[in-house]
């Protein structure tokens, strides 16, 4: 009966990929066929089993141009495998060893990408349609981590080919980091904790004035500051308000610059 058991898990342990192939035994394996072993599990989808291919060809040849190669893909499999702080481990390393590779792009490249995902991990599987939440409402670690590996590879690598991906990636992770400004200044407004409301709204227009996010963070710095009484700089605020964004929704809901406020009725 135990037998019987034993052979079952195998088996299945086997068909789901869990335990490597030894149809041939691997000790007498080239670096070329441990390599197109490794390659083909990674086609397949088969991370965990390409992974350890790869591993293992690193072990048994360690030097050499499919050495270093499988390096790049291991990083590359944790990363397909939604294992971001394996794949950012393994680019770090392969950085590290070979700083003047001609692919050291990618490497950073496949870094950038694996904070980006890092942002979400399991609980962007999780929720899903209304529940799910935007990038800019988590903590902004992850984000400002991705921008810099993003901002490395382009100032060191401008032509490279995951230049232009990675350019539009730091555009919209900037915005996420701004917009997560503004998610705490919503927070204080609600708390009425208007002097952290202004400061926080006032360090994104400062900090990230480019962005989607300087609009509202304009209107939250005028409402704080009238709730605040400081009249002149909500005006300050309004005026760059409506230079720069005069179209916005926000100024509906204010009223129109030199009007009577509704308890100045005398004047």
């Amino acid at each position: 009966m135990l037998r019987s058991l034993a052979l079952f898990l195998v088996l299945w342990l086997s068909a789901c990929g869990l335990l490597p192939d030894r149809t041939e035994d691997q000790q007498d394996w080239s670096a070329n066929k441990f390599y197109s072993e490794a390659k083909d599990k990674l086609n397949d989808g088969n991370y965990a089993a390409a992974i350890k291919l790869y591993e293992s060809l690193e072990a048994r040849y360690p030097y050499g141009r499919i050495a270093q190669q499988a390096q790049l893909e291991i990083a590359y499999a944790h990363y397909k495998n939604e294992e971001p702080a394996s794949a950012i481990a393994a680019t770090d390393r392969f950085i590290k060893l070979n700083p003047n590779h001609v692919n050291v792009d990618y490497a950073y490249y496949i870094k950038g990408l694996s904070s980006f995902n890092d942002n979400w991990g399991m609980m962007s599987f999780l929720m899903k349609g209304p529940l799910k939440q935007d990038m800019s409402e988590r903590d902004s670690k992850a984000s400002r981590e991705s921008f810099e590996d993003f901002k490395e590879l382009v100032t060191r690598f401008p032509e490279s080919k995951y230049a232009v991906d990675a350019r539009q990636r730091m555009a919209y992770l900037l915005n996420a980091v701004a917009m997560s400004e503004i998610h705490i200044a919503r927070y204080y407004m609600k708390r009425k904790a208007y002097v952290a409301a202004a400061n926080r709204a006032q360090n994104a227009v400062k900090e990230y004035p480019r962005t989607p996010a300087t609009e509202e963070a304009l209107y939250i710095m005028i409402k704080a500051y009238e709730a605040l009484e400081m009249y002149d700089l909500r005006d300050d605020a309004e005026r760059v308000m409506r230079i720069n964004f005069p179209d916005s929704h926000f100024l509906a809901e204010l009223p129109e610059v030199g009007a009577k406020a509704w308890w100045q009725f005398w004047k």
